[in-house]
């Protein structure tokens, strides 16, 4: 499995590989480091995030955001275009062709599991089923609890009882 993430010292980005030899999940810039558990560490879908250890994950497809709206922006665009010239056959087939595009997309990209905590990504591991699509209210729920936390003056909380560095 490979974990990226922002670092909670430094806030630098990593990339890190997760094995079954794994023993820690350490910040490339700085000498933060995480104990990984044991169950994170086994070949299946990890029980909680390895970075924060929040156990609330959720599965979304492992697809550029940016790219995928540039994409309906720019069949938007083609499409108006065509119904400017007033060839509709030609601006609804635009409209239809990204519309395949996003289904063969949607199906060939993989998922990913994403922390509602720290918003690391765990790529490329089997997925079972343990964690479901996106939830906005708990989503929002987290979102709330950083703004609290920020407003205090304290870091969020993580649920790992070992000190970082």
């Amino acid at each position: 499995m490979w974990i990226v993430f922002e670092c909670p010292s430094c806030h630098g980005q990593n990339v890190a590989e997760i094995t079954g030899e794994t023993i820690a999940l350490r910040c490339s810039a700085c000498a933060w480091q995480r104990p990984v558990s044991e169950e994170n560490r086994a070949a299946t879908e990890p029980a909680n995030c390895v970075v924060c250890g929040c156990g609330d994950l959720w599965r979304q497809k492992d697809f550029p955001q940016r790219l995928g709206i540039l994409m309906v922006g720019t069949g938007a665009l083609v499409s108006t275009i065509f119904w400017w010239y007033m060839m509709p056959a030609w601006a609804i087939g635009v409209l239809l062709l990204f519309a395949l595009l996003d289904g063969v997309l949607y199906t060939l990209m993989r998922d990913v599991l994403v922390c509602y905590r720290c918003h690391a990504r765990h790529r490329h591991t089997p997925l079972v089923g343990r964690h479901e699509r996106f939830n906005l209210e708990l989503h929002e729920r987290y979102r709330q609890e950083a703004i609290r936390l920020e407003e205090m003056g304290q870091k969020p909380k993580t649920q790992n009882s070992k000190p970082e560095g």
